[in-house]
């Protein structure tokens, strides 16, 4: 599914010049209709999944708790 610069930049919650600067460096691949730039939607799909696991990931780091301080005793 294509869709436009604005719907794109509501989808990843990015401003709209950052997604047309990263078109313009071939970061995103998009078409150009002769009106309007088109993205699909569809190269975004291993970002979510990246993102959702980074989530998780970060969420299980924050719920470990600190170990305790091994007592070392220092024998100078």
């Amino acid at each position: 599914m294509y869709k436009t610069i604005e719907e794109t930049a509501i989808e990843l919650g990015m401003p709209e010049e950052q997604i047309i600067r990263l078109v313009y460096e071939g970061r995103i691949r998009s078409v150009f209709d002769g009106n309007m730039i088109l993205i699909n939607s569809g190269q975004f799909s291993t970002y979510f999944n990246q993102l959702e696991r980074i989530k998780e990931e970060i969420e299980i780091w924050r719920s470990t708790p600190i170990p305790e301080d091994i007592d070392v005793k220092d024998e100078d």
